[in-house]
């Protein structure tokens, strides 16, 4: 697959983005080339991208103060997970996630040379020193923790602090999923964990990050907060549960099951 800026059809499935949101017409109807063409005669900053293939997206990149005419709206790209299927949110996050490197994506990190789009990959291509640059993927993991018949859950000092959620944060380098999932658990509450299985993944592009799911088994220790990531952490039965993470985020199809007691 590749990027391009002038491709030579127009079969693609348009989107527009702005930061974490995205612009969607009033009247409810998909986006095409022409309105990917208006929003960008609105906002100068903004640059449409092509890619062929497998994907067939047109993504126009636009700036979270953009100027959005009145046939448009902005909604949060979260709500529009929730309310699309599978196959639309794949193409949404990689249209996402495409637009926010393109935007960033400049200058050669080995020479300093200005990038250009690559002639037959999704990538971009340093002219000078030939290096080829592709998107970036930020593996985080998340787990749900098991106690009993309760689960674990946290408010997060960075996120929204009426919702509890589940242990989440990025893989470090030369690490294991599973060692990731144990590190944080134990960093950010104090306990440790026993029987790590895999619950599944998801694309979460604010901006690039890929998710994978575990569940989990608590085997020792007291919640002992770290107080610069997380708020409050305490154990919750399926009768006395919080607001947690809507639908959309693979958080939610997590407590979701084990609220019907599927995992």
């Amino acid at each position: 697959m590749s990027l391009i800026f002038n491709p030579q059809n127009t079969h693609f499935d348009c989107f527009a983005v702005a930061s974490k949101n995205i612009i969607v017409a009033v009247n409810g109807k998909p986006l095409t080339l022409a309105d990917l063409q208006t929003l960008q005669a609105a906002n100068a900053d903004s640059a449409i991208l092509f890619e062929e293939a497998d994907f067939q997206i047109c993504t126009l990149s636009l700036l979270p103060s953009a100027n959005i005419p009145a046939q448009y709206e902005a909604i949060p790209m979260r709500s529009f997970f929730s309310q699309n299927t599978e196959d639309v949110v794949l193409k949404v996050s990689r249209a996402q996630a495409l637009a926010e490197w393109q935007r960033n994506m400049h200058f050669c990190n080995r020479c300093g040379s200005p990038l250009v789009l690559h002639r037959q990959l999704t990538a971009m291509q340093c002219e000078s020193c030939q290096k080829v640059i592709f998107p970036r993927i930020e593996p985080c993991v998340i787990v749900l923790v098991k106690r009993d018949d309760q689960i674990l859950l946290a408010r997060h000092v960075q996120r929204n602090q009426q919702v509890y959620a589940c242990i989440a944060g990025f893989m470090e380098a030369g690490e294991t999923a599973e060692q990731a999932v144990r590190r944080e658990v134990h960093e950010e509450t104090g306990l440790t964990l026993k029987n790590i299985r895999y619950f599944g993944s998801q694309s979460w592009p604010f901006p690039s990050q890929l998710m994978l799911a575990f569940t989990a088994e608590y085997a020792s220790g007291n919640i002992e907060l770290q107080a610069t990531e997380i708020s409050d952490a305490r154990w919750f039965s399926r009768s006395q549960m919080p607001q947690y993470p809507p639908a959309g985020s693979v958080a939610h199809a997590m407590i979701t099951a084990w609220l019907n007691h599927e995992c």
